[in-house]
């Protein structure tokens, strides 16, 4: 086993090594040229498209809202890290990392938004008339069926890591957490969740939209208030926090106390790694729930798909890190969900531990029913739909198993996964760049 697990280890080092971050990173960059911008440009413009897609929109164009469809890809890539994930980057990289993490999300805008684009324009419907779509239907229909066999390998990578990244990684720390704060067995937090899960997903994509419409806007301002408190206990702090993030960024950081130390080449790997982890921009998944949204322009879908990235990253991520950076706990030698428990306990002593529980908890609930059905379609591309109750049984079924297992290998494993879904998907990206790009201006010139 533990020769298994060194291999897997050497091979996660390889996916999301260098030229892994470098491949999205650019990728994003030459997007966001291509499109001139247009991202940033139709932040607003974003918002406003959010509000208007809350109508339900013609059931023939799809089974959800673009709005639940948006709040499904939240619920997916709100969890544990923006909390656990934010604390390590700062830990391992120094504050600056919070700055190539920003950096990562605006060019993530552009890369979230083509994959998006081309989710909703290359759709198809399954066997019960819906629509399905996804880097693996943009690769079967935007290349033809001789890069076909890519889709599967995005299928596959996608379907596998679902388990163990969707599911099984997120209520072990669901459970870790309760056990800590609220002494509640870890077994016992797994049959809870398997129970709600289950009346959540055996319900199909639109009990799964219903759910993150309600519950994701709410989990986000509620975390977002919590943060903004323990800003303004320390506001005195945040003209300096926001200078030493800045320097950090190009110019590393001393180690102080438990703090590992680092360059600014480290403060940049560290960022963009778990920039990427939060939000998931070039790695394909946001177009599997959009595709499934009532809309008839895959453009405003794209508009629409791009602002998860804006709120996972530059809202979220960075109202966690401020809180971490101003509070002054970033070097007491703590890390992941522990450092930014103490940043909330710090200023709302014998709360703010429990506040961050129960974020956490909810995160990665909202987690696990965002991803089972990126699973879900992934499984569907490669086994058609009979695949789909035997899916939703299996996927149910082991949470209880993932809340009392020791999973370092199994995370390990959904991690690299998680990052070989990138390779088909980025590849799809540039080379269909230019039927967004055509779609782009034919919208714009329309409007």
């Amino acid at each position: 086993m533990p020769t298994i697990t060194t291999a897997i280890t050497d091979l996660n080092d390889l996916v999301w090594g260098t030229p892994m971050l470098i491949a999205i990173l650019g990728s994003g960059l030459f997007l966001m040229l291509s499109l001139k911008f247009m991202p940033i440009l139709n932040i607003r413009r974003g918002f406003v498209e959010i509000w208007k897609g809350r109508a339900q929109g013609d059931a023939s164009t799809g089974q959800i809202s673009p709005f639940a469809a948006l709040m499904t890809t939240l619920a997916a890539t709100v969890g544990t890290g923006n909390i656990a994930g934010v604390a390590t980057a700062i830990v391992l990289g120094g504050p600056g990392a919070l700055f190539w993490m920003w950096c990562t999300a605006l060019v993530g805008m552009a890369t979230k938004y083509c994959e998006v684009v081309l989710a909703v324009h290359f759709r198809e419907k399954n066997g019960h008339n819906h629509f399905v779509g996804g880097p693996m239907y943009a690769i079967k229909n935007g290349l033809g069926y001789r890069w076909a066999w890519l889709g599967t390998c995005f299928a596959i990578f996608g379907g596998l890591a679902s388990f163990g990244i969707g599911n099984m990684v997120q209520v072990n720390s669901m459970a870790a957490s309760l056990t800590v704060s609220f002494a509640i067995p870890a077994w016992l937090s797994g049959v809870c969740v398997m129970v709600l899960v289950g009346l959540v997903i055996l319900g199909g994509i639109q009990r799964i939209g219903a759910v993150a419409k309600t519950l994701v806007p709410f989990m986000c301002l509620a975390y977002v208030i919590a943060a903004m408190v323990v800003l303004v206990v320390n506001y005195q702090a945040i003209p300096d926090a926001l200078l030493l993030i800045f320097d950090s960024a190009f110019n590393g950081h001393a180690a102080v106390g438990g703090f590992t130390g680092a360059a600014m080449i480290a403060a940049i790997r560290f960022g963009v790694a778990r920039g990427v982890f939060s939000n998931e921009a070039g790695l394909g998944s946001a177009g599997i729930a959009q595709a499934a949204g009532t809309s008839e322009d895959p453009v405003t879908s794209g508009l629409i798909g791009m602002m998860g990235t804006f709120i996972d990253t530059l809202i979220v991520c960075s109202m966690t890190g401020l809180a971490i950076i101003c509070s002054g706990v970033w070097s007491n030698g703590l890390s992941g969900a522990a450092l930014s428990s103490s940043a909330f306990e710090s200023a709302m002593p014998g709360a703010g531990n429990y506040i961050l529980t129960t974020a956490l908890v909810v995160f990665a609930f909202t987690t696990i029913l965002g991803w089972s059905y990126y699973g879900e379609r992934c499984w569907e591309y490669l086994f058609g739909a009979r695949a789909i109750l035997p899916y939703r049984l299996i996927w149910v079924l082991i949470i209880p198993l993932g809340a009392v297992s020791q999973l370092d290998t199994v995370w390990l494993l959904a991690d690299t996964l998680n990052g070989l879904m990138a390779l088909p998907n980025l590849i799809s990206l540039l080379v269909l760049s230019p039927v967004v790009i055509k779609l782009t201006q034919d919208h714009f010139k329309q409007r």
